[in-house]
């Protein structure tokens, strides 16, 4: 992945914090920065939903230095912002059911753990802090597509939390003059997102399905429509907000997708396909908090940024699709 660069300037003077980089879209992170020569990519990750494996995978590049902590702990967080000139925090306790379940620990992280985030980046000098905002932000509002400066009342505990990072994002750069950007991201999937655990996203669970031959579970009856967007889009994303220099670019949101809408019945049946599967999925209620269908408008994005998604749901599926048929065995030994 990522054989063209999103960026036309050098790395090698700039180190990065990727926060979560054990993750999923964190490692992604990661693996881009160091490809492309970063002085130095710092990884903080306390390894509750990320992977040792994940990061192990660039064991022995020089750039590299790998930090296990939890952003709860805020003196962590400090030290880890220390001679850092960018934060990619990735790092929160995704999913909606979790947070209906748990919201308690879902607050303590995603709303406790950024603030010591933006608090440790603001002590030490960070010059640009992106974070992972997420289209749960939008809510109840209705209209279609999603436009930056319309949100309705949040669903979830976990969509509440992820308003309340925009909110305090806005607060510190007015009040502490910090370059913030934060990325509503849409149904982001791609290679080694985990189909394990009560928690997993659909698509690496419909790929588990396709390749095993077992009936998925559906919620709802699969028309319900998201803006499903390939990883390599979103890194795209993390790097022109790290680096842009259009200052009216700078303490701005942005929607992260490729605007396009699929239905799960038909992103379904793209992985059947192209997996020459020929299992029918198992039909269950409304998941609770969800919404019915997202379409996100990324015209800001665009605009500001420069963002330009090249890889739409078929590529992307198939990309996807083909590491995880590769990739069989690490997915299964990862701890």
């Amino acid at each position: 992945m990522y054989e063209t660069p999103f960026h036309d300037q050098p790395l090698d003077n700039l180190a990065f914090l990727v926060t979560g980089g054990a993750g999923f879209i964190g490692s992604n992170l990661v693996e881009y920065l160091l490809k492309y020569g970063a002085k130095e990519v710092r990884v903080l990750d306390n390894y509750s939903n990320g992977f040792r494996k994940n990061v192990a995978l660039f064991e022995g590049n020089p750039a590299l230095r790998v930090i296990e902590g939890d952003i709860r702990d805020r003196q962590t967080c400090l030290d880890a912002c220390q001679g850092i000139d960018v934060v990619l925090h990735q790092a929160a306790l995704g999913s909606v059911p979790r947070s209906i379940n748990d919201p308690i620990t879902s607050n303590d992280v995603n709303v406790g753990g950024f603030v010591n985030m933006l608090v440790g980046a603001k002590e030490a000098g960070v010059k640009r802090f992106v974070y992972a905002a997420s289209s749960s932000t939008y809510g109840d509002h209705k209209a279609l597509p999603k436009v930056e400066e319309r949100i309705g009342k949040p669903l979830s505990p976990y969509a509440v939390t992820k308003y309340a990072n925009e909110l305090y994002a806005d607060v510190f750069g007015k009040t502490y003059g910090m370059e913030i950007i934060g990325l509503r991201y849409f149904n982001i999937f791609g290679p080694r997102q985990d189909p394990n655990g009560a928690y997993a996203a659909v698509i690496p669970l419909f790929i588990d399905a396709v390749l095993e031959g077992k009936r998925p579970r559906m919620n709802g009856d699969g028309g319900q429509t998201r803006d499903f967007t390939f990883v390599e889009n979103c890194v795209q994303a993390n790097i022109r907000a790290a680096l842009v220099q259009n200052p009216e670019a700078v303490n701005q949101v942005y929607n992260i997708a490729v605007a396009d809408r699929t239905s799960l019945n038909d992103l379904f049946n793209i992985l059947k396909e192209e997996a020459g599967s020929d299992i029918t999925p198992e039909y269950g209620p409304d998941r609770p908090g969800d919404i019915r269908d997202s379409l996100a408008d990324i015209s800001k994005a665009q605009n500001l940024l420069g963002y330009n998604p090249q890889i739409r749901i078929r590529e992307g599926l198939q990309k996807t699709l083909a590491w995880f048929k590769a990739n069989q065995a690490f997915i299964q030994e990862r701890n």
